[in-house]
């Protein structure tokens, strides 16, 4: 079977007035973003989201039947690529984690009910939401069968008792898918998804986690529920399959991820090309330097190696395939990728890359967490070299 990489008209058309858009009007706010809070709020988000509508650039992943673009993986991974040539690009495209992830999911597992209520305003921007799986040691992390929240059943409803840690976007979300564990026939394990609002009693905030990067709206967050009660209809799909759901969310998740932090490689790639082409060393342009021009093509192999890898992904989902091996390869690459470009840009800068007068110090912030969210490149190396093995013995 072939694999056209070619962007059909509407997609490339999409793509040019989503740089467009992203060059006019997001960048200028990122940048009025880094010099005064450093972090996005709802006021900008709102503000931006509104921009993004006007431009007809919103929503490129929501299907068409909740007011979205409805693109196929393939197109996304062009659009969400141009939205990421900014850190606020995806949060004005309503294409940023967690919500993307969230509306993925809900798409393809609530019911009519759950998502009128919950993914049609979160696809229209009206509202945030997160995702509350991750807990503290010894709980749930790379290894979700760790999970330590518990749901148990009540009369017409459940009690979750449990705590969350390293909720993105928890702050401002009104709702949170939360993971719990419910048990299973003979004791064996068993998760269920639950859609908590965050006003539902038992559901407490606890504090805002201080980490190393500060471009998600609504921050990193702990979350404490205790006697937190839903009813029967706040399961998310079926109880017991939350783990199977988790699936779901994860693989088309960590590609929409690799999709924005290319982008935001290469316009960190541009910045040092900009410098390098005006700066002068040694008697001769920046870039005319041997060793400068070896960080400059490494930064080229990197950027077009992640792009191949994120297509070729986007086309096993297209097509069907669960996707699971192409994404975990693509995941472990793009993360590293993207780290390696910008910390060349920066090299390529000087101080003035590892100074505020640049953003590249903000987005190395940024990309570095990118090696750990969505499983960690040690865990994907693990399951990619156990697969290999697998199929070598069954093959």
């Amino acid at each position: 079977m072939a694999i056209d990489f070619t962007p059909e008209p509407r997609i490339a058309d999409l793509r040019d007035r989503t740089a467009a858009f992203v060059r006019d009007t997001v960048l200028p706010a990122e940048l009025a973003m880094l010099r005064g809070p450093g972090s996005p709020d709802d006021t900008l988000r709102r503000k931006l989201q509104r921009a993004a509508r006007e431009a007809g650039v919103f929503a490129p992943t929501v299907p068409t039947g909740h007011g979205g673009l409805g693109l196929d993986v393939r197109g996304q991974s062009v659009i969400l690529e141009e939205a990421g040539y900014s850190l606020l690009g995806p949060l004005a495209l309503n294409c940023a984690a967690p919500d993307e992830g969230n509306m993925h999911l809900l798409e393809k597992v609530a019911t009519d009910a759950q998502r009128e209520r919950f993914l049609r305003p979160l696809a229209l921007g009206e509202i945030r939401s997160c995702f509350a799986m991750t807990e503290p040691a010894p709980g749930a992390g790379s290894d979700p069968s760790q999970l330590l929240t518990t749901a148990r059943r009540t009369d017409g409803g459940w009690v979750i008792d449990g705590r969350k840690w390293f909720i993105t976007g928890a702050d401002g979300a009104a709702f949170a898918i939360v993971m719990a564990r419910t048990g299973g026939p003979d004791g064996a394990p068993e998760a269920t998804m639950f859609l908590v609002p965050s006003d539902t009693p038992g559901f407490r905030l606890v504090r805002h986690v201080p980490t190393l990067d500060a471009g998600f709206t609504g921050g990193h967050c702990e979350i404490d529920l205790s006697g937190c009660t839903v009813g029967d209809d706040a399961v998310l799909g079926e109880a017991g399959k939350g783990f199977s759901y988790a699936q779901v969310r994860l693989a088309p998740a960590r590609l929409t991820h690799c999709m924005r932090w290319l982008g935001l490689a290469r316009r960190a790639h541009d910045i040092a090309l900009d410098h390098a082409s005006g700066r002068t060393a040694f008697g001769s342009r920046l870039g005319d330097l041997g060793m400068v021009q070896q960080l400059i093509a490494d930064n080229e192999i990197d950027i077009a190696a992640s792009r191949a890898l994120i297509r070729e992904a986007a086309w096993a989902l297209d097509t069907g395939r669960s996707g699971k091996h192409e994404t975990s390869v693509t995941k472990t690459f793009v993360a590293e990728a993207v780290g390696r470009v910008v910390d060349r840009a920066i090299q390529i800068c000087g101080a003035l890359g590892v100074s505020d007068d640049l953003p590249l110090a903000a987005y190395l912030r940024e990309v570095r967490a990118f090696r750990i969210y969505d499983g960690p490149s040690e865990v994907h190396r693990w399951s990619i070299a156990r697969r290999a093995l697998r199929n070598r013995c069954t093959g």
